[in-house]
């Protein structure tokens, strides 16, 4: 299915709203339910998190389920002042990778999750801190930062057994190739995210993440793609959506999305839209 070809911008579009209709989740009209409040927490990124952030927000809003504000840090120098209140929220989205926060704000945002608080990681959020542990806990696996075998196993799916494989062998964490389109194959077709979706579509050019490492506790890889060698890729299918858990919290990790150069087709893609939205749910 070429579910990315046509961009569900400015507005939900026809195409988006068959994707959508494919399989709602919803149990009750978003207008009956108290809105999910929802933190995307921004400021820095080597991807245009300026561009990016309020469309994040406006795929959110638009599905009428979800109050989004925004957190900004600093774009450099002291971060001691960036203290979000966590627990004002149901969920964090992250579309930041950048400085260390706090050890204070660290503390806080593991409270939030451990304790039930739910957390989004959006494509270069995975590279970011990846000397905490806990972060690291909660997005299963990450990459750059000097990542390794040390950060965990390398984690990919092995097509002929229809399985996870985590490889402890020494080796880089995280790489890509050149932007290229892919397919996105679903492997747990029943969960909520994908259930209903094509089990294999089209994404829109994106860079294709690969050798992701780390604790992978409680992962659960919902979807991959091929990462062919041809695009400096490693012949392996390469986990793209993922769920973990860390404590009460739920987190919902997309390696997809990359944003740079004032393009964005891959955060147009209606399967991203669709899979971020219903990953927020």
């Amino acid at each position: 299915s070429r579910a990315c070809h046509a961009s569900a911008e400015p507005s939900v579009s026809a195409r988006m709203k068959t994707f959508l209709l494919a399989s709602l989740t919803l149990a009750v009209s978003a207008a009956a339910a108290e809105k999910i409040k929802v933190l995307i927490v921004d400021g820095q990124n080597n991807h245009d998190w300026k561009g990016t952030t309020p469309h994040l927000k406006k795929y959110l809003e638009a599905t009428g389920l979800f109050e989004v504000d925004v957190a900004t840090t600093p774009e450099k120098g002291d971060m001691s002042a960036f203290k979000p209140e966590f627990k004002k929220y149901k969920l964090v989205v992250s579309n930041y990778n950048g400085a260390d926060w706090s050890k204070e704000t660290q503390v806080a945002f593991e409270e939030f999750v451990r304790n039930g608080g739910a957390f989004v990681s959006v494509h270069a959020a995975n590279n970011s801190f990846p000397n905490w542990p806990a972060y690291n806990q909660m997005i299963g696996l990450g990459g750059w930062g000097g990542r390794s075998e040390k950060s965990g196993p390398y984690v990919y799916w092995e097509e002929k057994a229809a399985k996870v494989i985590k490889d402890i062998a020494p080796g880089r964490g995280g790489s890509h190739g050149p932007q290229h389109e892919f397919f996105v194959e679903t492997r747990e077709p029943s969960h909520p995210i994908v259930a209903g979706l094509p089990v294999k579509w089209l994404h829109a050019k994106d860079e294709l993440y690969d050798r992701l490492r780390g604790p992978a506790e409680n992962l659960t890889v919902l979807a991959t793609a091929f990462a062919p060698k041809e695009k400096s890729g490693t012949d392996r299918h390469e986990p793209m959506l993922m769920t973990t858990t860390f404590g009460k919290g739920r987190v919902f990790h997309t390696a997809l999305g990359h944003a740079g150069g004032g393009k964005r087709e891959a955060q147009q893609c209606v399967g991203f839209i669709v899979t971020f939205q219903r990953g927020a749910e």
